[in-house]
């Protein structure tokens, strides 16, 4: 359901406004870049002065937060969906973001809610938050699975994160040269609309992957995911914790020898595939049959597509080399785990493993994994663009 907004921005140059930005910011919009007073804004809405006001106070006192103060300059400035160069400078003419011209860019309604469902879900993970700094055109985000050792497992554009911050899916709990962010209720409540009404991920009845504890339902934000099956089986839906991952789990745990069984290298290694993947899933061919490039034992089972969605394309053809590297048995169950979010003991049964046996494959293919990534990138992970 579109946005529908009362609140008329006139001749102000920002042009006609995306359905995504909120009432407030449109209030603000408003009062500040086209001069229209409290009253008339109040009149034209049926509404009263004093909420007007309160709008425009809140927006004005979030100005210090780099990325609604972005966000909002982009869209007084009327920056056009196509990106293009203007100076950070707000009303006040205090430089937020750095001297040197930077690129500014509204986000479009259609890129909102499909990025939400990847950025959201991933901030929703235990002890990930958002971080970006003015030299940065992404931001991207951190995950500490090991004290002191931060993993970057995704990265976003920057005028989604601002779009975000606006709309309050995301709170800055750090300032700095780089400011770090976190999830909100709202943001928790926003991605789990979009899972809902989301036929990809809508429950149909046939019931969980793994067991439920009632013990630990309390600390989970629950997701679902549609699963290939194997020799040309059905499809099931699998429901996962959005708040963990199974190799972040298989993190914990000790090995014999008191170390983690899953160094932090290797857990970097399953986010980069992961990261490879959800970055996949946003192009036109978002129901690639990745079981079936595995297990069909042919080279070519991966095929590009065409139109614009060049991002999504080259991240499935790096999903596509990373497994084709590992091959069968190793790829197939750092696909099911790293990126189906599959549960150990449902992937070993789903593999026709014996019992605890995953994990030790689990941890062979992430070793490769990373040895392919060091290959290709010359570091674990790239360089954030």
């Amino acid at each position: 359901m579109k946005h529908s907004s009362n609140f008329a921005m006139g001749d102000c140059d920002t042009g006609d406004l995306p359905d995504w930005v909120p009432d407030d910011a449109r209030a603000y919009l408003a009062h500040t870049g086209n001069g229209r007073s409290m009253r008339a804004l109040a009149r034209e809405v049926g509404g009263h002065a004093s909420t007007i006001s309160r709008f425009v106070q809140r927006l004005e006192a979030k100005r210090d937060d780099p990325l609604v103060d972005g966000a909002l300059v982009a869209l007084e400035t009327g920056a056009s969906p196509m990106v293009h160069m203007i100076d950070f400078v707000d009303a006040k003419g205090s430089n937020h973001m750095p001297k040197t011209p930077a690129k500014a860019r509204i986000a479009a309604d259609s890129e909102i809610e499909t990025e939400a469902r990847r950025i959201l879900r991933r901030l929703c993970e235990t002890s990930a938050f958002l971080i970006v700094a003015p030299a940065m055109e992404k931001a991207a985000i951190m995950r500490e699975t090991v004290p002191g050792k931060p993993v970057r497992i995704a990265v976003v554009d920057r005028h989604i994160a601002q779009a975000f911050a606006l709309k309050d899916w995301i709170e800055s709990f750090r300032t700095g040269k780089i400011t770090s962010y976190r999830i909100t209720t709202a943001g928790k409540n926003a991605l789990k609309r979009f899972l809902a009404r989301d036929p990809k991920t809508a429950t149909n009845g046939q019931g969980f992957a793994e067991a439920q504890n009632p013990f630990q339902e309390q600390h989970k934000e629950w997701g679902e995911r549609k699963i290939a099956g194997n020799g040309g089986a059905p499809a099931k839906r699998m429901r996962y914790n959005l708040a963990e991952s199974p190799i972040t789990a298989l993190g914990r745990r000790k090995d014999s020898d008191g170390q983690p069984f899953l160094s932090a290298d290797l857990i970097q290694a399953g986010e980069q595939l992961r990261e490879d993947f959800e970055m996949a899933q946003m192009g036109p061919r978002v129901t690639q049959n990745w079981d079936r490039f595995l297990t069909s034992g042919r080279g070519d089972g991966f095929a590009g597509d065409s139109g614009p969605a060049e991002g999504p394309m080259a991240a499935r053809e790096r999903v596509a080399a990373a497994l084709k590297d590992l091959g069968p048995g190793l790829g197939d169950i750092a696909l099911r785990c790293c990126c189906f979010l599959e549960g150990m003991e449902a992937a070993e049964k789903r593999m026709g493993w014996s019992a605890r046996s995953g994990k030790i494959v689990l941890r062979i293919a992430l070793q490769r994994l990373k040895l392919h990534y060091e290959g290709r990138n010359g570091t674990l992970s790239p360089r954030i663009g």
